[in-house]
């Protein structure tokens, strides 16, 4: 056993713990992956492996451990199989000049390739095969054509790294090498800033996907936000792809990130998957929270949206089928966001047309001019429901509360909202808004709404699971709705774990 005096810990670890910046990838997590592909791929010599987005090389340094291991019989002499492995078999392109540098450490102990330290002997130029090229973004009307990053925002000196990642700023990703590869791993840059309000960014991972596919190597995988699962900013043909793909044999799923990757916050959880070129069926998810494990296997594109949770799938399929009809859904009720078409930094006015501004301005003015309603909701009674009511939460396996008498609001008619509200119902009497109400705050129907959950905010897309009852009377609870969707009491206990 080590003592404390002679421990000697991975740098790539500590790496992995420094910062939210770039997320680092432990080697612990690497291993895991690694395990995913068939264990004959290590005792290959003609197996290629690329990293389309080295960070520290911590991925091509566990891979170089295991072929060193594999082909001990192949290449009994040392040299000669670190030769082979490292000039024949591992590449990898740098997200950034200096993380190319750390790759080339991590991997060949030396930052060039071919210099005096380098455990490969047959390199001839200074990057090996782990290489970068400075590039810039393709600019059209101030974005990306590649990527989509803002020009106000990545358009810089040449002191500044311009984050065009080389492996998405090309048509032809296959040209980088000249050659076919076998496997393609990775953890690629999540986002970029897209000029937006606030902190707004653009996901950029799934590009990254788009472009291994493209390569068509026989075994894909990479760690991605979960967020595709049901959201993210122009995610919507990536998660279509995505669940028809009967390659995608496995799914690994963690709803807190901070279990993967430690101290980095990252809303709606991490995941990676499997992607198999000659394989395929049904998928293999992995459902990991607190150290328990749940694993099951489905069809993926049984809803337009990722389920996560296993367990929940039979519930879903038990509600939706007593109400076959599609348009008979809360999304075709809740209305889209900026219902009256006021911003949500809209000034108020001294008179006109009483307003629900954000929840510390309360009820103030807006001119009628400026407003707008399509929908004809302005004169009917209103539920108002904030847009972002799990504002802060960002690990989505805690049981969550979603809506409460504190954060809604009933609006009369003649009373409109800015965009910090979106309207859940509009109805001719107050009393079929209370009757909503009470059956949106019930836990099944949270429960329903939680499944299309990724991030802090609610789109009335989310509500695609949750029934529109169509007429509403009285008070709903949660004993009236298990009688009538034939919930068990096995699967309210679920229910009930997952909301507050």
């Amino acid at each position: 056993m080590l003592s404390s005096s002679n421990y000697n810990p991975d740098v790539l670890s500590c790496l992995a713990n420094l910062s939210s910046d770039e997320v680092f990838t432990p080697p612990k997590l690497v291993n895991e992956i690694l395990d995913l592909f068939p264990s004959e791929i290590w005792s290959d010599k003609n197996v290629t492996f690329l990293d389309p987005v080295c960070k520290t090389g911590v991925f091509l340094r566990e891979i170089a451990k295991r072929l060193m291991t594999g082909l001990e019989k192949e290449f009994p002499d040392i040299q000669a199989r670190c030769d082979h492995i490292f000039a024949n078999q591992i590449y990898g392109i740098g997200i950034t000049e200096l993380t190319s540098l750390l790759s080339r450490r991590s991997v060949y102990c030396s930052k060039t390739a071919n210099g005096k330290y380098s455990i490969c002997e047959t390199f001839k130029h200074p990057q090996g095969n782990i290489i970068f090229d400075r590039i810039e973004h393709t600019w059209v009307n101030g974005k990306c054509t590649f990527c989509g990053a803002s020009q106000e925002n990545y358009e810089r000196g040449e002191d500044l790294e311009t984050h065009a990642y080389l492996f998405i700023h090309t048509k032809n990703p296959e040209e980088l090498f000249n050659m076919k590869f076998d496997v393609i791993v990775g953890n690629p840059p999540y986002q970029l800033s897209d000029s937006g309000f606030g902190k707004s960014a653009k996901p950029v991972y799934h590009k990254f996907v788009h472009q291994a596919k493209k390569m068509n190597p026989r075994f894909l995988t990479m760690i991605i936000p979960a967020r595709w699962f049901a959201g993210g900013k122009g995610l919507d043909d990536f998660r279509s792809e995505m669940l028809n793909d009967k390659s995608i044999r496995k799914i690994v799923d963690f709803e807190n990130a901070s279990e993967v990757f430690p101290g980095v916050d990252i809303a709606g959880g991490i995941c990676y998957f499997l992607w198999e070129r000659d394989s395929q069926g049904l998928c293999e998810v992995t459902s990991l929270h607190n150290g328990k494990r749940m694993v099951s296997a489905r069809a993926l594109n049984e809803f337009p949206i990722f389920i996560r949770h296993s367990q929940a799938v039979p519930i879903i399929h038990k509600v939706l089928a007593k109400g076959k009809n599609s348009n008979m859904r809360l999304s075709n009720v809740v209305s889209s966001r900026k219902p009256f078409g006021l911003p949500t930094n809209y000034k108020p006015k001294d008179n006109g047309v009483p307003c629900w501004f954000i929840q510390k301005i309360g009820l103030k003015y807006a001119n009628k001019a400026d407003i707008s309603d399509e929908k004809g909701l302005i004169n009917k009674w209103k539920l108002l429901i904030p847009p972002a009511p799990i504002a802060g939460q960002t690990d989505f396996s805690k049981p969550i509360g979603f809506y409460y008498e504190g954060n809604t609001r009933i609006a009369k008619p003649g009373e409109c909202c800015t965009e910090s509200w979106i309207v859940a119902c509009a109805f001719a009497t107050k009393a079929e808004v209370v009757s909503f109400k009470s059956y949106l705050f019930t836990k099944t129907v949270r429960f329903l709404l939680l499944q299309s959950v990724i991030s802090q905010h609610v789109t009335k897309q989310k509500f695609s699971l949750v029934p529109d009852l169509g007429k509403y009377e009285g008070e709903y609870t949660d004993e009236l709705l298990l009688k009538k969707w034939d919930i068990s009491k096995e699967e309210w206990e679920f229910i009930d774990s997952k909301i507050s």
